[in-house]
């Protein structure tokens, strides 16, 4: 049976939540020592006391002010007696308090600073929405006023104009109620300052009347509903005849009897320990679930510790270098310069003691569960080849997990082939280095397939996974996603999808076309260098002459012999590149795997002559539409590879395709 290892910040946290679970559970009225430590020279007693200010008699919770000191009600509901008027601060703005009615809770108010003038230096909105006030649409209506208008030249003055200067260079203002139509009174007229004001319905009928009535309309105020959290408190609290209070560093209502906290019932004694029971067992589910998952991950750790060691151990030729991440921390200047960012983590610049530059990818925390980094650590430290990213060494300690590559001055393949006027259209390549480079990609996937005791099949051929040296000599890097498996096996177990969408082969996500093997590779690659040839992005959809996929455009210009474009080339040794390239690439692609050449049989084409190549069938997949001529003649499996570079035209029916 495993121990429950328990971190240190884990156990803290959970011991604080037991306690505030215990201390939220209790009833307010049982915290008689807490609440006379909160309150030690105040008096309890006069919480249950009433005070008066102007036209307002009898104020009592939740209301303070007066003879009520600030501890007998929740902050928000504080009323000031200035000069004789009642006034409560919501939202920032103060207002008059003209009338108060505790049995619908509901409270008549006027904006203190509108009381008496209409204008004002706050310019701000009085629509009231908060926690513990309402406003009632019911009763309500909405004034909106203009500040500063521009319209001295307009005469005679509307009735809804009245001079204003609030510190605008404009005097004008204007009033607008319920249906006057804007455009006959403020046409032509532009105004600096717009605010919105509530009054009473019925003072809106009496100033639409008479329109000379707006400072009368405007002190007549308007009603706002209030409400608090605390009712059923406070009601239990007046049962024993106490007296509501509140403490404001808890935010929580207390019940003072006198000069004392409240002694609570029996049946409140009975729901605070049934709290404080359920607290503790919610305390105890939660203590044996986090112990399960630090044993979860401490036996994960394991378990991945012990991969990384199986590789070392191996490879112990091959394999890459362990570093501390504080030797990472160090190789990097602690992280000062960031040259790639994904969803995988951050890439930065690095030298090792030795002198070598190195890209180091630091994973994300949340990156997997370590399958992937392991997956990468023992693919390439089983590789040794020109085409295929050198790991120098890495990094693996808990959630702390970095890669260490070869540096790649010229980047990924994907900088130099972005469509037209994109701002690496200068920096394209030349027909023959494109040659050059889709040559070296093969030979490392030729590589991979076979030139290892363990086959690696890497998933994920895209130009953002082929990095360039300083002579752009092509390196296949990536290897989050490989899948090792015996040189003999020819179909791969996976559980899941794997790859970049476009460049996924069919039989990755549906087994009705076949079986998953090293010929996804071939897929992908087919992908990549059609890419290359077209610089033009795979998920591209919609070209601006036609509206048919890329692949199916390219087939048909092939299939024409239109070579007038030739995708850019322009000198014969150009087009004989592109129309190779893309030869190939379509093989690449069929959709069955069993009509892909291997990476071999790709290299060997790359390298022979352009006249030994015949057009593959049409990639029906990408094809928007499948005419019925397309269905021809069917050929065994044997002749497909064989047609690739004889002169015998090969024609595949959808039959055979098993469309």
């Amino acid at each position: 049976m495993h121990p429950i290892l328990l971190s240190p910040i884990l156990t803290l946290l959970l011991l604080l939540f037991f306690f505030y679970s215990v201390d939220a559970a209790t009833p307010f009225s049982s915290k008689d020592t807490q609440a006379k430590e909160i309150q030690p020279k105040e008096t309890p007693s006069v919480c249950s006391q009433t005070f008066a200010c102007g036209p307002l008699q009898g104020l009592s919770f939740p209301f303070t002010g007066g003879a009520r000191p600030a501890h007998c009600g929740p902050p928000e509901f504080h009323i000031s007696c200035v000069d004789d008027s009642p006034e409560l601060t919501i939202m920032s703005l103060r207002y008059r308090v003209l009338e108060l009615d505790p049995v619908h809770k509901s409270l008549r108010l006027v904006r203190s600073d509108l009381w008496n003038s209409t204008c004002t230096d706050k310019l701000a909105n009085a629509t009231i929405k908060s926690e513990f006030f309402a406003y009632n649409e019911n009763d309500n209506a909405v004034v909106s006023i203009f500040y500063g208008c521009n319209s001295s030249t307009i005469t005679p003055k509307p009735e809804n104009w009245f001079p204003c200067n609030v510190n605008l260079s404009f005097k004008d203002s204007y009033y607008l109620i319920w249906t006057i139509p804007i455009d006959q009174i403020m046409s032509g007229v532009k105004c600096k300052i717009e605010t919105t004001v509530p009054i009473l319905k019925t003072a809106a009928a009496k100033l639409f009347a008479n329109r000379s009535l707006f400072q009368e309309a405007i002190m007549e105020g308007f009603n706002v509903n209030y409400t608090h959290p605390y009712d059923d408190e406070c009601a239990k609290c007046l049962e024993v005849n106490g007296g509501c209070g509140f403490d404001s560093h808890s935010s929580k209502p207390v019940c003072f009897c006198g000069d004392r906290v409240c002694v609570m019932s029996g049946e409140n004694i009975a729901i605070g320990i049934l709290s404080g029971v359920t607290s503790a067992i919610v305390f105890i589910v939660c203590m044996v679930y986090a112990s399960k998952k630090e044993v979860l991950f401490f036996k994960k750790y394991k378990k991945n510790e012990i991969d990384i060691q199986e590789v070392i151990t191996n490879n112990r030729w091959m394999a890459p270098k362990r570093y501390s991440y504080s030797d990472v921390k160090k190789m990097t200047h602690w992280f000062k310069d960031q040259i790639g960012k994904g969803g995988y983590g951050t890439v930065y610049r690095g030298k090792l003691p030795d002198g070598l530059l190195v890209a180091v990818k630091v994973l994300s925390e949340s990156k997997g569960n370590g399958e992937d980094f392991i997956n990468e650590v023992a693919s390439i430290g089983r590789t040794s080849h020109v085409n295929i990213v050198t790991l120098c060494g890495f990094c693996y300690e808990r959630d702390k997990r970095a890669l260490i590559y070869e540096f790649m001055p010229n980047g990924s393949l994907d900088n130099f082939i972005r469509k037209q006027g994109s701002e690496m259209e200068n920096s394209r390549l030349e027909w023959k280095k494109l040659s050059e480079i889709a040559v070296g990609i093969a030979r490392g996937l030729e590589y991979l397939h076979r030139g290892c005791n363990t086959r690696i099949v890497h998933f994920d051929i895209k130009p953002q996974n082929i990095l360039l040296d300083k002579d752009f000599c092509p390196k296949v890097a990536d290897f989050g996603l490989a899948k090792l498996c015996k040189t003999k096996e020819s179909i791969v177990s996976m559980l899941g999808t794997r790859g970049t969408v476009g460049y996924i082969a069919p039989e990755v996500f549906s087994w009705n076309f076949g079986g998953v093997s090293h010929k996804c590779d071939v897929y992908s690659y087919g992908m990549l260098v059609l890419e290359m040839v077209g610089a033009r992005k795979n998920l591209d959809s919609a070209v601006s002459h036609t509206s048919e996929m890329f692949p199916h455009y390219v087939y048909k210009d092939l299939e024409l012999d239109k070579d007038e474009n030739a995708f850019g080339a322009t000198t014969e040794e150009e087009k004989q590149i592109a129309r190779k390239m893309v030869l190939i690439s379509l093989w690449c692609i069929q959709i069955n795997p069993s009509d892909r050449p291997s990476m071999s049989k790709v290299v060997e084409m790359l390298e022979g002559p352009l006249h030994s190549l015949q057009i593959a069938p049409k990639p029906l997949l990408v094809s928007p539409t499948i005419a019925a001529e397309d269905s021809m003649t069917t050929s065994q499996p044997s002749e497909i590879e064989d047609s690739m570079t004889t002169s015998k035209p090969l024609r595949v029916s959808l039959r055979h395709i098993g469309i």
